[in-house]
């Protein structure tokens, strides 16, 4: 072996993303007991225990939500019953409704949901929804006045107002009416409305407990077509409105939640609402799976009671899943929220014109396609900010607050999400309204309670609200610097160094060759799946990297092999957003989902990366190298011999055949150079499987020799 570092021209190692990693215990005996009770596959029984899931009856509930026996909502809203007799004594006198909504996806399904639905019903209803630019979310003492000026005797807030206390106390005062429909975190000081409708006011047992704003509206709408015996030909359209709303809020698809929206993904693909089938038409959203109808889901006016014989299909229906939701049809709504007018989503699912929603879900296309490009302008810039100003500090600080001027707040938390992706810390990021003011978002981690942490900061915020996971904000901009320190507070109270790496909960480790599509199959009895209920996520370690590229918007494309008995199993893959971590190394433990690949009349099995980190072996060979171990082994019958040597602060193995070449590398990096010397040296791919087969029988034949001495 040459004395002097063989590699020196070798690229420095390629990050992998910072995570930690949390494998579900394998409860491998009562996996099987529950597979034999409910006839499931242990593989199926044990995703059901990871998500709490441990007696036949709670499966039952789950895999058949139909069979659900509901508490007649009436029984667990305090004021629904008189939310209900408000509503209709403005539909007998004629008073006007007014409905104030939120510029999001679940603020303007709400608002859509109950314009149709009343004005159904025989009400007198118009609508307003606050500006993003000017006014910031919420209920305001201006729309108040405004309704009061144009003769509204009823406020219905939709997705907001739970923490308005002076715009209603102003309603109140003004002699109006007021109905609070909301879903987000209770203040200390509730309004003094009439009514309030919020999930969070109710038990925490209830299946009603995780429901959107839209399924509070969906709630109240069903409740008072009930009562009015008014329910035929209301139902369906609601049901589409509402499954869009609270997937598209990530709401937990549990409890009512579950129940709804796998009936409402049924029947989306062949809604009656031209809003519905103009998006569906724009995106390119294709429903699959054979046409078949689940029973019982009809406009019975009986939204609230169980189906206990319902039968499970024997094949999937027809139906739409929940990421066609949630990255196709929900962003195209959420962007006109963010840098357009609502009133275009508005008249999108309020109209019954084909043309006039064929017109308005291009609007949609088009200013997702602008909101796209802004987003990703906006993250790169925060990026460059970050690492010039705030990298080396968050660990310190364990939180990021970032504020600059000319970004437009409509899109500001998606790039915080992004961030909160990529740096694993709560963030807080905000634009500049003008030189006094400041308006952000927050996103965080599951061990920080965003909405605790704005309370926490709230005599330094203007206006505030959201829940443990995401929130917004404004304060005045000489405040900054204080809330940025207030932040750093409570965020050390409550995070410890470790809590600083996205967390990435694994399913079960399964092989290659257990995919096929049998299995999938299988995981969807597990669907509709989302927040509470995530897509199972499998492991695989030490598979090896066969081929790879960037595809698209710096998406990583490759193909993943293990060899079980001699035989190598192999499957495409797709890693999005990775090109951060191209190119990456030969050997990986790989965690992923599951996905169809439907393309030319086929359909094939991938996965899609969600997490990848070295091998165990070659972790702790990078941790402590042997630099003094050497060895030899024999290799398809001929002899070689190894080691591991210094190479400036990295260990350096290097592998000598009988003819002297030699293979050197440092592990973890996808390249290597070979040659007998550092003159006619190249640089190879070590994906290769003649050169990964040898690298990993070296590192074999080291590590039996480093245990042996």
């Amino acid at each position: 072996m040459p004395d002097r570092p063989f590699t020196e021209s070798l690229k420095q190692t390629t990050p992998l993303p910072n995570q930690r990693w949390q494998i579900y215990p394998q409860k491998t005996q009562l996996a099987q007991k529950l597979a034999l009770e409910t006839n499931l596959s242990p593989i199926i029984s044990q995703l059901l225990i990871n998500r709490g899931i441990d007696t036949p009856k709670a499966a039952q509930e789950f895999l058949e939500p139909e069979s659900l026996v509901l508490p007649p909502p009436l029984e667990e809203f305090p004021d629904l019953a008189i939310s209900v007799e408000l509503l209709e004594n403005a539909i007998a006198s004629q008073t006007k409704i007014a409905i104030c909504g939120d510029y999001d996806a679940d603020g303007m399904t709400s608002t859509a949901l109950l314009l149709r639905s009343l004005r159904t019903l025989g009400a007198q209803v118009d609508y307003a929804i606050p500006s993003r630019m000017h006014e910031g979310y919420g209920i305001n003492k201006r729309i108040v006045e405004e309704f009061h000026t144009e003769g509204v005797g009823l406020i219905l807030t939709v997705d907001n107002g739970i923490s308005a206390f002076e715009p209603v106390a102003r309603a109140r005062e003004l002699g109006l009416a007021i109905i609070i429909t909301d879903h987000h975190d209770i203040p200390q000081k509730l309004p003094p409305a009439n009514a309030i409708l919020n999930p969070k006011l109710i038990a925490e047992s209830s299946p009603y407990r995780g429901i959107a704003g839209v399924g509070v509206a969906y709630v109240l709408a069903v409740s008072l077509a009930q009562q009015l015996g008014e329910t035929k030909g209301l139902i369906r359209p609601m049901l589409a409105l509402f499954t869009l709303g609270t997937i598209a809020d990530l709401a937990p698809l549990t409890g009512v939640n579950r129940r709804w929206v796998k009936r409402g993904l049924q029947h989306l693909p062949k809604s009656n609402l031209a809003g519905v089938q103009a998006l569906i038409q724009v995106a390119g959203v294709q429903a699959r799976g054979e046409d078949t109808e689940t029973r019982g889901h009809g406009d019975t006016g009986k939204e609230f009671s169980a189906s206990p014989r319902l039968p499970v299909p024997a094949s999937s229906p027809k139906s739409l899943k929940p990421e066609d939701i949630g990255f196709r049809l929900g962003p195209r709504i959420n962007a006109i929220g963010r840098i357009g007018n609502p009133q275009t989503v508005i008249e999108l699912l309020t109209t019954d014109d084909m043309g006039v929603a064929l017109e308005r879900a291009m609007q949609c296309e088009q200013i997702n396609i602008s909101r796209q490009q802004m987003c990703e302008q906006i993250e790169q810039e925060a990026i460059a900010v970050v690492e010039t100003l705030y990298v080396t500090s968050l660990q310190q600080h364990r939180v990021l607050v970032i504020v600059q001027p000319n970004w437009h707040h409509g899109v500001i938390g998606i790039v915080a999400s992004r961030l909160v992706e990529r740096y694993g810390v709560p963030v807080f990021i905000g634009t500049y309204e003008d030189e006094q003011h400041i308006r952000g978002s927050a996103r965080g981690i599951p061990e920080f309670d965003v909405f605790a942490a704005l309370e926490y900061s709230h005599d330094l915020l203007g206006k505030f609200g959201g829940h443990k996971a995401a929130g917004g904000f404004s304060l005045p901009a000489e405040n900054l610097q204080t809330l940025r320190s207030r932040l750093i507070e409570f965020a050390n109270g409550c995070l410890e160094l470790q809590h600083l790496k996205p967390l990435l909960k694994i399913d079960a480790e399964i092989n290659l060759s257990q995919i096929n599509h049998q299995l999938y199959q299988q995981l969807d009895a597990l669907h509709p799946c989302g927040i509470d209920n995530p897509d199972p996520v499998f492991w695989t370690p030490n598979v090896q990297v066969i081929e790879q590229q960037i595809v698209g918007k710096g998406h990583i494309k490759l193909t993943i092999a293990q060899t079980i008995d001699g035989q190598q199993y192999r499957i495409k893959a797709i890693a999005w957003r990775w090109r951060d971590y191209f190119r990456l190394p030969s050997r990986l433990d790989v965690a992923y989902k599951l996905r169809n690949n439907h393309f030319n009349g086929n359909t094939t099995i991938e996965v899609e990366l969600v997490g990848a980190r070295l091998p165990i072996q070659l972790q702790e060979f990078l941790v402590s190298p042997p630099t003094s171990s050497t060895t030899t082994f024999e290799y398809n019958q001929r002899q070689y011999s190894c080691g591991f040597y210094k190479n400036g602060l990295a260990a350096e193995l290097r592998i000598k055949n009988p003819e002297g070449k030699i293979l050197a590398m440092q592990l973890g990096q996808p390249n290597a150079l070979l040659g007998t010397n550092r003159q006619d040296a190249k640089e190879i791919d070590i994906s290769q499987p003649q050169y990964d087969n040898i690298i990993q029988a070296a590192l074999q034949a080291l590590s039996i020799s480093s245990a042996e001495s």
